[in-house]
């Protein structure tokens, strides 16, 4: 699996993927861990936020509202919490 590269857009109509960010875990469909660097993003939810919109695997908008989300995700403290939680959500992050 490659990278799990994601740019935030600034508008909705950009985005691959509308994403909330819950405020407990047992709400999310994925543990997200923001990497340092790319290489580190090797599993799912291990995310790396590129600079540019072309580095990117997944152009993302962060809404304001739980019902606005195709991805509802969680963000974790350590980076072996990172992952699925909602296995039918995954073909959001196919690259």
């Amino acid at each position: 699996m490659s990278a799990q590269k994601i740019y935030k857009v600034e508008y909705e109509s950009q985005a691959d993927i509308k994403v909330f960010i819950v405020d407990y875990e047992s709400q999310a469909d994925l543990n997200v861990f923001y990497v340092g660097y790319e290489s580190q993003a090797t599993k799912p939810g291990l995310w790396f936020e590129v600079e540019y919109e072309s580095q990117a695997n997944k152009k993302v908008y962060f809404v304001e509202y739980e019902s606005q989300a195709d991805l509802k995700i969680f963000i974790v403290k350590y980076e072996s919490q990172a992952g699925w939680k909602n296995d039918s959500k995954k073909h959001l992050l196919d690259f």
